[in-house]
């Protein structure tokens, strides 16, 4: 296994809806409130709290979804980023969870909004800060429309210490050809979060083999069914990103009632990862 700065594993606080609880939907859309609401109950555990649990478990890195911030003023960014750094947890990447660049009417509304939450994703010491690259359909207009505002939102961030990757997400980005486009046309000014599963089966095989090896981190969520965990889906997933050379941290996904504890479907997680890597030598040698 690839010895990287604070481990291969990071978790996303969406893994753990119900154990946070409350979200608070910040927007640059002015009609929608950032007041919290509990769509997945009450929670039982504090944001402040996730960093010393993650460690607790042998994981060293954290995403954190902008939903999941209950405050943005200085004096909780000060706590949180000092919860990180006292239980040796690397704050990977801030998630930040609306905004469309690609939209005809509101994309430089979203762009200026996305590129307030730089200054914060500094403050906590996040690495990278993922963005929306565009919800509305993949015409060429829309991908040239979200690429310019993606290329703005970059150099905004240059000199913050925080990267602006995107994700292969939404109506924008519906397969490597899409992908592919709009990363080379963002020259490197912006990377890529490859996700295991928001492209659907089993087109998504051979797209992520395409797009892991361009990928910096990766959003390794699983496929749960009523009878559990869709280890054959998972299993091709990670065979595609050896296939393309990836060797960068997974993050656990876990987005399933399936277990009462989310924990529990992390660490499931988890310990199959850590098995397909322990397998790499003998796929190798096969």
């Amino acid at each position: 296994m690839q010895v990287l700065q604070n481990g291969r594993f990071a978790v996303s606080t969406w893994s753990l809806h119900r154990l946070l609880g409350a979200v608070h939907a910040y927007s640059p859309d002015p009609d929608k409130s950032a007041a919290p609401i509990e769509p997945y109950g009450p929670g039982a555990e504090a944001l402040i709290d996730v960093p010393a649990a993650l460690a607790a478990l042998g994981v060293n890195r954290l995403e954190v979804c902008s939903f999941h911030l209950p405050r943005l003023d200085a004096a909780f960014i000060s706590e949180l980023r000092e919860a990180m750094a006292a239980s040796n947890v690397l704050f990977q990447t801030l998630l930040v969870e609306d905004g469309d660049p690609s939209h005809p009417e509101t994309a430089e509304r979203d762009v200026r909004w996305m590129a307030e939450w730089i200054d914060i994703a500094a403050a906590l010491g996040a690495q990278r800060m993922r963005v929306i690259a565009g919800k509305q359909k993949p015409t060429e207009e829309n991908l040239t429309r979200a690429a310019r505002h993606l290329n703005w939102l970059a150099e905004k961030a240059e000199g913050s210490g925080v990267r602006i990757v995107v994700e292969n997400w939404f109506d924008l980005l519906p397969s490597p050809v899409e992908m592919n486009w709009l990363l080379d046309r963002l020259d490197g000014k912006v990377g890529l979060n490859g996700d295991l599963g928001n492209w659907p089966a089993p087109a998504k095989y051979e797209g992520l083999a395409d797009i892991m090896g361009r990928a910096e981190i990766c959003h390794a969520k699983a496929d749960y069914g009523v009878t559990g965990h869709n280890a054959e889906d998972y299993r091709t997933c990670l065979e595609m990103c050896e296939r393309a050379g990836y060797a960068g941290p997974f993050t656990l996904i876990y987005d399933s009632p399936f277990f009462p504890d989310e924990w529990d479907g992390i660490l499931l997680q988890k310990a199959f990862i850590e098995d397909f890597l322990r397998e790499a030598p003998a796929r190798k040698s096969a």
